[in-house]
């Protein structure tokens, strides 16, 4: 890996352009400074829902495993031919997913990204998840990408999916439904 800044301006990118982990410079909109620069973003995301007081113990102890596991895959964009993200971290999200979805209900109708402050948290960072896969897959099109990576993000946006539902109905709230403007009463 790249050393670590000691300085933070380097005046280096002021021509439009980045340095890659493995020392490439390239364009900063890219496609994989998008695929990593979304992910940082994903992360952030999650930093925030984080900060989101009383979550439950179970959840702040997965979302704080998986933000050292984004900025891992973050660091396998950044890297051309790094690879850290593998089937072991897919299959953990599975775990994850089933053990908190196993208490909710089945969904009979389309939730909205709403509800109490946590559950509109973990939303964004899944909308902004699924924005990271779509640039990590336009990267696939272009480059080589490992199929790990696309399938991390794709259960991690389901997870969020599940996590927020979970923070939607704690504390005895509940998840906002959409109702259709053609059914709406």
């Amino acid at each position: 890996m790249a050393n670590r800044l000691s300085k933070i301006y380097t005046r280096t990118g002021d021509d439009g352009s980045t340095g890659l982990g493995d020392g490439t410079r390239v364009a900063k909109d890219s496609l994989r400074v998008e695929a990593y620069g979304t992910v940082d973003e994903a992360n952030s995301a999650i930093g925030v829902l984080l900060a989101t007081p009383a979550l439950p113990g179970e959840i702040t102890q997965c979302l704080t495993r998986v933000q050292h596991e984004l900025f891992d895959l973050g660091a396998e964009l950044c890297v051309p031919g790094y690879h850290v993200i593998n089937g072991d971290h897919v299959r953990a999200l599975e775990t994850d997913l089933d053990a908190l979805n196993e208490a909710l209900p089945p969904l009979k109708e389309f939730v909205l990204p709403a509800g109490a402050n946590g559950a509109a948290a973990a939303h964004l960072a899944r909308t902004i998840i699924r924005r990271a896969e779509r640039r990590v897959w336009s990267l696939a099109a272009a480059e080589p990408v490992a199929d790990h990576v696309a399938h991390y993000l794709n259960r991690l946006s389901d997870l969020m999916f599940v996590v927020a539902r979970v923070l939607a109905r704690s504390g005895g709230g509940e998840e906002v439904l959409w109702k259709s403007r053609r059914t709406a009463g």
